[in-house]
């Protein structure tokens, strides 16, 4: 019997990792700008580098990792059980552009002193939808591109705007028509919705679940409002060359909690017959 016993503990000795792996699954882009996805065993908590996730109901949660994300993060999860996992995520360098932006309006990339009061209204309005996360996991379901067309700027590019060197380029830019229809690239709820917005012009929140967000900006025209719930394919507005923008074009960017993400990696190329 004591051998029996014996065998027996080492072998849950030599299981229990496995187990644990069995317990937690990761997908996604381990990359800067990328979103990783992970689904745990319904009621665990995670956190990732101490910052505490929103798990779904069936232990689904999210992970993004910004522009200038160093090359370790480490993932917590505590399972119901109270037993404790702990992963080091390498997450991969990249490499990025120099791209350079003539013909924008000298008032957008030095903006004078009269239009602070507008510049202070966006930020405020900005900051205020950043707040809430919307409960939900629809950034599950995959994503289409809103417009389709030539790609015209690419995310984590370092821009200067008439020679000025400003902030990276946090969005994928897509050449269209103005007028041309625009589509939600996942479900989700409408946190932002304003057509006068000093930098952005015609700009759109979509919360995909747990602040997955896309933004929408430059538009000619917002076909919904704050509190909407939109599926995958929704029309939500048009192409615009409002706001900070040299002609019409779709400028998608996304988030999640305070680190810009890519995309393209959630999308792939565009489809042939757009550019």
């Amino acid at each position: 019997m004591r051998r029996v016993s014996g065998l027996l503990a080492v072998f849950l000795f030599l299981a229990a990792p496995a187990l644990a792996d069995a317990r937690l699954e990761l997908s996604g882009d381990m990359t800067q700008g990328g979103l990783a996805i992970g689904h745990a065993v319904p009621g665990a908590k995670a956190s990732l580098d101490g910052m505490m996730l929103d798990v779904d109901r069936d232990g689904t949660f999210a992970m993004g990792f910004d522009r200038d994300h160093e090359r370790r993060a480490t993932l917590r999860v505590v399972y119901p059980d109270g037993t404790v996992e702990e992963r080091v995520l390498t997450i991969a360098e990249r490499e990025w552009q120099i791209q350079r932006v003539e013909g924008v309006p000298r008032k957008y990339v030095s903006p004078p002193a009269d239009a602070m009061a507008a510049i202070a209204r966006g930020t405020k309005l900005k900051a205020d939808a950043r707040k809430t996360r919307a409960e939900g996991s629809w950034f599950t379901e995959g994503f289409i591109w809103p417009v389709t067309g030539p790609i015209s700027g690419v995310f984590g590019s370092q821009r200067y705007y008439n020679g000025e060197p400003r902030r990276p380029h946090y969005g994928v830019d897509v050449a269209a028509p103005t007028g041309t229809p625009i589509r939600a690239p996942a479900s989700g709820v409408v946190t932002l919705a304003d057509a006068d917005m000093y930098f952005e012009g015609g700009l759109v929140f979509l919360d995909h679940g747990q602040g997955v967000t896309t933004l929408i900006m430059h538009m000619s025209r917002i076909d919904v409002k704050t509190g909407d719930m939109v599926k995958q394919g929704d029309v939500i507005g048009a192409v615009g060359g409002t706001g900070r923008a040299t002609g019409p074009h779709l400028h998608w960017g996304m988030y999640w909690r305070g680190a810009y993400l890519d995309p393209q990696l959630l999308v792939g190329p565009m489809p042939e017959n757009g550019g």
